[in-house]
């Protein structure tokens, strides 16, 4: 059965006439029947002239059969009762009020499955009302975020205007190198000259003040680019949906640099609830740490001190979810989640640049680590996610 009702606009719903709600006493369930005459939905297949009423010709609703074996809508039966002489508007036979009875043929079951699919047809409007909300709340939220990234597309512009200064003076770096190198040249060649030995000693003791003071220059440079270097790419890699993946390159040297005691441990790239959230990283120790040492790799959560802390609440209770990626066919991604202990300092407001780390000592053992797909072309995948479901916005 279609319905016959139209949407004109997002928002506005056309509908039938008033419909009473009844109530299947056999089924138990509400349904809605029109308050005069029968039916007027539009059917797939035509409608026999048996299941119509004789009155206003539409589809019957809660039928009634006269003596004359014609059938008639309740209320359309109730009309033709009131008159003072009621007559059967297909034969003009008079119409006996105690003859009149109540259908229980397959009629009533068809009435009773015309009811039913036009309750569903009302319950579809209502979810259609219902994704409709859903959608523009969505697109509001889809505006909020472009906005934000075009205030982050700002940002990387004036980042990238404060590098310009250091590119330039790299530049100038290098012809600091090319001038060192001339000066070097330069005290060759006045050693070699036969001069007073107190002025080719003065004149090495300038070089050698100029040449100290050209390389603290390019000391500072150089600290000053690599700073920048690394805000670069943290901006870069940061994300802020709660999701961390993070890409550990050159697994062998690392692990046996591990193993050595040169470097226990990593950090990944700090990642964000949002772009006014937590401040979060991931901590791994390849060569295992604890309980793991020696036979697992030990992953662990750790909270830092973020710049809109004061705006969040504490202490963090979010469902935190450690996963190892599988770079195989299979996808067979081990993992393990918990949700913050409320009384550990390491959920708490950070005072120092981070907490103490929290997770899994014994992870994954290093022999199911190694010997399936998880390490491919040197490389391992860390995933950590953070539920940001129920996060209120700061």
């Amino acid at each position: 059965m279609e319905s016959s009702k139209k949407m004109d606009s997002p928002g506005s719903l056309q509908t039938n006439p008033p419909l009473k709600l009844h109530t299947d006493r056999s089924a138990g369930m509400p349904i809605f029947a029109p308050e005069q005459g029968g039916y007027k939905e539009k059917f797939v297949k035509t409608v026999e002239d048996k299941y119509k009423c004789e009155k206003c010709r539409l589809v019957l609703c809660s039928p009634k059969q006269t003596e004359c074996g014609h059938r008639f809508c309740e209320s359309c039966m109730a009309a033709l009762l009131s008159s003072s002489s009621p007559k059967c508007t297909a034969c003009q036979e008079s119409i006996v009020k105690d003859k009149v009875s109540l259908l229980q043929n397959e009629s009533v079951e068809k009435n009773k499955s015309i009811q039913s699919l036009h309750n569903q047809i009302c319950s579809f409007e209502i979810e259609i009302e219902r994704q409709k909300e859903m959608l523009r709340n969505n697109e509001s939220k889809i505006l909020h975020l472009q906005r934000v990234i075009d205030s982050q597309a700002e940002k990387l512009k004036e980042l990238d205007k404060e590098i310009r200064p250091f590119r330039q003076n790299w530049e100038e770096a290098d012809s600091m190198k090319s001038s060192v190198e001339s000066l070097q040249n330069r005290v060759t060649e006045l050693e070699s000259v036969d001069k007073s030995a107190g002025q080719v000693a003065r004149n090495t003791g300038l070089l050698e003040s100029q040449l100290s003071r050209h390389d603290q220059m390019l000391s500072v440079h150089d600290i000053r680019l690599a700073d920048m270097d690394l805000r670069f790419q943290v901006l870069e890699t940061a994300s802020y949906n709660g999701v961390l993946i993070w890409k550990i390159r050159d697994y062998k040297r690392r692990k046996q640099e591990a193993v050595m005691g040169k470097t226990l441990s990593l950090y990944s790239q700090p990642f964000y609830t949002g772009y006014f959230g937590y401040k979060m990283c991931a901590r791994v120790y390849l060569n295992g740490d604890g309980m793991g040492k020696g036979t697992h790799l030990s992953l662990f959560f750790v909270i830092m001190r973020g710049e809109y802390d004061a705006l969040l609440p504490w202490p963090f209770k979010q469902k935190v979810t450690l996963m190892l990626m599988d770079q195989g066919s299979s996808r067979r991604h081990l993992g393990d989640a918990f949700k913050p202990d409320p009384n550990s300092s390491s959920f708490k407001k950070p005072t120092g640049e981070m907490n103490i780390a929290s997770g899994c000592p014994v992870f994954v053992a290093q022999t199911v680590l190694e010997n399936g797909t998880y390490i491919k072309d040197d490389t391992i995948f860390i995933k950590v996610i953070v539920d940001t479901s129920d996060l209120p916005d700061p």
